[in-house]
């Protein structure tokens, strides 16, 4: 398993911008430094990701690594909720809809967030990461 520090990783499409400005966020409003972060499109996360799953495995949403256990689509997203706290943890609560549900939501703005919130040709994230040192 990824050896990580006793941090949850992040991993984002990083030429989104939703999932820039949700990075951003998390960041902004993590107090405790507890997550790491790693664009879906880098060396590094192909690296890992390997590890979890075979080559052929193509990924395309959020991915909450925490302790040994992995989190996909709306779940990852409560659940990063959640660890960050405050009003934000109250969020959570929404784990009571069935996750079937809250992954059709989840896959429809995926589906369409680069038509919405547009995408870049290079992670603007890197910067970020190098200034927080939260990235791997």
């Amino acid at each position: 398993m990824i050896k990580t520090k006793n941090k949850s990783v992040i991993f984002y499409d990083g030429v989104c911008n939703l999932c820039y400005k949700t990075i951003r966020f998390i960041i902004k409003h993590d107090s405790k430094k507890q997550f790491l972060f790693v664009s879906l499109q880098s060396d590094a996360a192909a690296k890992l990701l390997l590890q979890l799953y075979d080559k052929n495995t193509v990924l395309n949403s959020i991915v909450l690594i925490d302790g040994n256990l992995i989190y996909k689509k709306s779940t990852a997203v409560l659940l990063i909720l959640k660890k960050i706290g405050g009003i934000w943890g109250l969020f959570y609560f929404l784990k009571i809809i069935p996750k079937r549900f809250r992954d059709f939501i989840y896959d429809k703005i995926a589906m369409h967030r680069y038509k919405w919130f547009g995408k870049c040709d290079i992670c603007h994230m890197e910067d970020t990461y190098k200034m927080k040192n939260r990235s791997i």
